[in-house]
């Protein structure tokens, strides 16, 4: 791990966002009808959520965080496709990147494997950093396209 000891403690937050597309008409089904296994977006809430807290333990050289808040969020963009978007934040003395975007894979997946039975074809895409502020570096964000 990175030694953080002489940074100094400063406000910190990250948003990433995760992509999950399908076949045509099963993202509306599920969105207005519940997947086969319940409410997706209620289950992968707290599925981002969750994760976002243990991100120590699903990367390997990441610091253990004490997060100040985590949110999840959803937005059909188009027919077929879900954004999720995680923002996490803290006061810290590093960075809440991973978190956000660990919290936003983890509810990505979570939306797959809530809904694969009724769509193989299922993908998870376009998983990144959107933006982050605090800490030595300042602010950040993603330029769109």
């Amino acid at each position: 791990m990175v030694d953080v000891g002489d940074k100094p403690i400063s406000a910190r937050s990250a948003t990433a966002r995760a992509r999950v597309r399908f076949s045509p008409g099963v993202l509306e089904q599920v969105l207005a009808e519940g997947g086969p296994k319940g409410p997706i977006t209620e289950v992968a809430r707290a599925a981002g959520i969750l994760a976002a807290k243990r991100t120590s333990e699903w990367i390997p050289m990441c610091h253990l965080l004490p997060l100040d808040h985590v949110e999840v969020g959803f937005e059909p963009l188009a027919p077929g496709l879900l954004e999720i978007r995680c923002r996490a934040a803290c006061t810290a003395r590093t960075g809440v990147e991973m978190e956000a975007l660990v919290g936003a894979c983890a509810a990505a997946l979570t939306v797959y494997d809530m809904t694969k039975a009724l769509d193989r074809a299922i993908t998870i895409e376009r998983v990144e950093l959107v933006e982050k502020h605090g800490g030595r570096s300042g602010s950040w964000r993603r330029s769109e396209p």
